[in-house]
């Protein structure tokens, strides 16, 4: 994180416009439409092949697969219905509890109750924004006990079956220290990748530390399919289940509907596909624009008083979106009131998942730098330019 020296929140919403043109309005991230979107659209409605089969879906997945360094990759609707499928695969029940994060959007939270499993909710580092590894080390080691080589809360005498961080805004999370904690605990690390497709930690990226990884292409993201998601796994036997779940657990026959267990209707559709082929062909000219833009706004901040959000140098972020940190709620309400007003969209974090009524009564432990990042948080634009 860089300290900064002087307010000016006029001199912010110039030089923003500046930047966009002056367009009336600036929302917080658009999608960048540049390259063979229309001739693939095209080409998936002439074939007919528009649902869930089509050669769109091969490609897209091979082609991620290969750029985040995974073995296998498998296309679904959207990133909550990969966060549900993989915490499935990695043997979260009905009654167990996930350990994860406050500071997410709520997909994290629905996935893990989609299974009828609770969350746990450990704090985030304030230089990453992400899960804290030493927060998950002190809460296991001081609120759970083994019984039979399963482990289990002390609070809520359920298994914890799972660990769940995310890499927030982008910004990868300690990653490798989450990982070897969770193998010393024996629990199976699942990365919600949803807003990091083009981040990575140490030279990996991001989504290929734990046992499954889950990404996002929703309209905001740095790329796009209009829904979409994204299970990444190194394990054939995990891709191969994920795959068949996912396609309503049908058993391949020429012609017979047999189906060998409850499965979901989750497979992303070849037209949406078709989008993700073009996307990925444009990725990293995105991320090079997208840093560009972080370093336009880094040589801005440093002239004012607010704190521009800057990842460690073992990250290299995708700069999803960029992200200031304010004195106080006061101070952090003024900003977003005025920018929004002058028809710049800024956003506060998200309310604390343990805060919402639908997951007041989960299990807490320590979130004092969740509460302060909550309060003080700002995402501003980050479309490229």
């Amino acid at each position: 994180m860089k300290k900064c020296k002087a307010d000016s929140l006029e001199d912010f919403i110039e030089f923003v416009r500046s930047l966009y043109n002056n367009y009336d309005y600036i929302p917080l991230h658009q999608p960048s439409f540049q390259g063979n979107e229309i001739m693939y659209l095209n080409e998936c409605i002439n074939s007919t092949f528009v649902s869930s089969v089509g050669k769109y879906v091969d490609e897209f997945e091979k082609s991620f697969a290969n750029f985040v360094g995974s073995k296998y990759a498998v296309a679904v609707v959207n990133g909550t219905s990969a966060l549900h499928v993989a915490l499935k695969l990695m043997g979260v029940d009905h009654n167990s509890d996930v350990i994860t994060q406050p500071l997410s959007f709520v997909a994290t939270c629905n996935a893990i109750s989609y299974c009828g499993a609770h969350p746990i909710f450990i704090d985030v580092d304030i230089s990453t924004l992400g899960m804290c590894s030493e927060s998950l080390n002190n809460y296991l080691k001081k609120c759970t006990y083994f019984r039979n080589g399963i482990l289990y809360s002390k609070y809520s005498r359920r298994k914890i079956s799972a660990v769940l961080p995310m890499h927030t805004f982008g910004y990868p999370c300690e990653i490798d220290k989450i990982y070897d904690i969770c193998k010393e605990y024996n629990l199976p690390l699942i990365e919600d990748s949803a807003e990091s497709v083009g981040s990575f930690f140490k030279g990996s990226h991001t989504g290929t530390f734990g046992d499954i990884g889950v990404f996002s292409f929703n309209g905001n993201k740095i790329i796009t399919t209009g829904g979409g998601g994204m299970i990444v796994t190194n394990n054939s036997e995990i891709a191969r289940k994920a795959k068949h779940i996912s396609t309503t657990s049908k058993v391949k026959h020429p012609f017979k509907f047999i189906h060998d267990e409850i499965g979901f209707n989750y497979r992303l559709p070849n037209i949406n596909a078709a989008i993700g082929c073009a996307q990925m062909e444009n990725l990293t000219e995105i991320l090079i624009k997208k840093e560009e833009l972080f370093n336009k706004y880094s040589q801005f901040f440093s002239q004012t008083e607010y704190n521009y959000f800057i990842s460690s140098s073992d990250c290299q972020p995708n700069y999803w979106l960029n992200t200031i940190l304010v004195d106080n709620k006061t101070k952090r309400d003024r900003f977003l009131i005025k920018t929004n007003e002058s028809g710049i969209m800024t956003r506060p974090a998200w309310t604390l998942l343990n805060n919402l009524d639908i997951y007041k009564n989960s299990e807490t432990f320590k979130l004092s730098n969740s509460e302060w990042l909550e309060n003080r948080l700002i995402n501003i634009p980050s479309s490229i330019i």
